[in-house]
């Protein structure tokens, strides 16, 4: 650094301004001054021509709009490198011939084209190969140009402009393709969604059945993801698994139960005869007595009376106790049928929980923002709705294990779960990302919330075995606006979260 004091520097900046013939601009007054004072020259940041850029951009897909927004961000930091990412990213979410492609440069510098390399071929070979399974094999004429192409790329003396036309035809045919496994994905799904609806309305009075075809629509909803396919999978298994020994039991006292009124209807068919010969052999008995002339005539008659009379005696007490012993196994297995039938109803609500965590599903996530939303309309309250995502849960996952990156699930909901009110709802979103209803609270509130809970998983530590991990998570909020829907306020949360994590994670962005 110069010695000199500033206004000997500045005076001494004209004069090198005049004597080197530059233009008395602000730039060259700077790097002169600096170049004087032994300060690095340090060209100002453009923080006002950025913003005019960003806002100037188009957004014809969620995508390049996200993109656009941390921009935005990138700019406000004075962050180049936030600024390059943005536009590099924002670059690739322009859809070929949709006019969607990124803005020309202003002013287009040239450079020297890259050389079109052996391993650059090999690059685009390996991308071809690693989308094969993705694009059926039905047709074999686009499986023949497709292995065509991958050995034109592998060949050393290919020539690049061949090269060139093989690969523009396949992109041809790969958009064709790739339309119809789109189509037949989207088909597949209205099918599956079609039979569990009709799976249904087949069973309307069975409300057992309900949790599964629940869960079994949620399954079929885009975007699908392995682990929520997984996660589903492992749900529906235990829940038909219990529903099955359910309704075995239950069918097992119904049977019981017919059984028991078949008896009872012999029974009473049993004591009509009886009566029926009791009350003839009365009338029998009234005749010979009249017809008696002697006492000695009587006496025979009114043995049999009495015989007979004790003998319905005997019939009607033993009918009697079977009667009430048969009441008492009626109402014993009603008992048992209202008791499977609260089984069958609970088993089926778990089909709107994730099993791994407790939490709501995304089902159960829906039913309750539909409750939440309403009752912010019928009440004119406010909700605030947050979405969190744990840090570096890929990394977890791939170093120790599955079983680990489930424990850590669990962990995060245990400790939020207790962090919360009585009135919050905690539900899994999706792989690692949770979301959080906040009833009666504004954005400021709830942005606090979230840094309560990132404060008290710092201070309770998740065990891996015997080593501690420390689980963080990045976290955007948003408050219900007016006319918003839930799934909107939840897509304006899980922007601000995407800003925590590119603004270097552990953090809580409010939208």
């Amino acid at each position: 650094m110069s010695d000199k004091k500033p206004f000997e520097i500045a005076r001494e900046a004209l004069k090198q301004i005049t004597a080197r013939q530059l233009a008395p601009t602000p730039v060259n007054y700077q790097a002169i001054y600096n170049e004087i004072a032994g300060m690095p020259n340090v060209q100002p940041f453009p923080e006002e021509p950025l913003r005019q850029i960003a806002q100037a951009l188009p957004a014809r897909n969620p995508g390049q709009e996200k993109q656009r927004s941390l921009l935005e961000y990138a700019i406000g930091q004075r962050n180049w490198l936030g600024v390059q990412n943005a536009l590099v990213a924002y670059s690739g979410f322009a859809m070929p011939g949709s006019g969607d492609s990124a803005p020309a440069p202003l002013a287009p510098t040239p450079t020297a084209a890259p050389a079109l390399t052996p391993e650059f071929f090999e690059q685009i070979a390996r991308l071809i190969e690693y989308a094969k399974p993705a694009l059926g094999t039905d047709d074999a004429r686009f499986q023949e140009q497709m292995q065509q192409l991958i050995q034109a790329l592998r060949d050393p003396a290919a020539e690049a402009y061949k090269v060139k036309t093989q690969l523009a035809d396949f992109s041809h045919r790969l958009s064709f393709a790739a339309e119809d496994q789109a189509e037949i994905h989207l088909t597949l799904l209205k099918l599956l969604q079609l039979i569990i609806d009709n799976i249904g309305e087949l069973s309307p009075d069975d409300n057992w059945l309900k949790g599964q075809t629940d869960a079994l629509k949620e399954a079929a909803q885009p975007p699908l993801t392995l682990r929520r396919l997984d996660d589903v999978e492992r749900r529906l298994k235990d829940v038909l698994f219990k529903q099955t020994e359910a309704k075995g039991r239950a069918q097992e006292a119904q049977e019981e139960l017919r059984q028991m009124l078949a008896t009872f209807i012999s029974r009473l068919s049993q004591m009509s005869e009886t009566s029926g010969a009791y009350q003839g052999k009365m009338e029998e008995s009234m005749r010979q007595i009249e017809q008696a002339k002697k006492i000695e005539e009587i006496a025979p008659v009114l043995k049999e009376v009495i015989s007979a009379t004790r003998h319905m005696t005997s019939e009607s007490t033993s009918a009697r106790d079977e009667l009430r012993a048969m009441r008492e196994k009626a109402q014993a297995t009603e008992a048992e049928m209202v008791k499977l039938h609260r089984e069958l109803d609970r088993v089926s609500a778990q089909a709107r929980h994730d099993s791994l965590t407790g939490a709501l599903n995304r089902q159960g996530l829906d039913e309750a923002m539909n409750r939440e939303v309403s009752g912010v309309r019928r009440k004119d309250t406010i909700l605030s709705v947050a979405l969190l995502d744990i840090d570096n849960f890929k990394k977890l996952n791939d170093g120790k294990g599955h079983e680990t990156g489930d424990a850590a699930l669990k962990h995060l909901a245990t400790v939020a779960r207790e962090c919360m009110r009585p009135q919050d709802t905690l539900a899994r979103y999706g792989g690692e990302e949770f979301v959080v209803l906040l009833p009666d609270t504004p954005l400021d509130k709830g942005v606090e919330a979230m840094t309560r809970l990132q404060r008290e998983l710092t201070k309770r530590f998740f065990l891996a075995g015997n080593e501690k991990i420390l689980i963080t998570f990045s976290a955007g909020v948003a408050q219900l606006a007016t006319g918003e829907t839930g799934a909107d306020a939840i897509k304006r949360a899980d922007q601000a979260m995407y800003l925590a994590k590119r603004a270097g994670k552990n953090r809580v962005i409010g939208a």
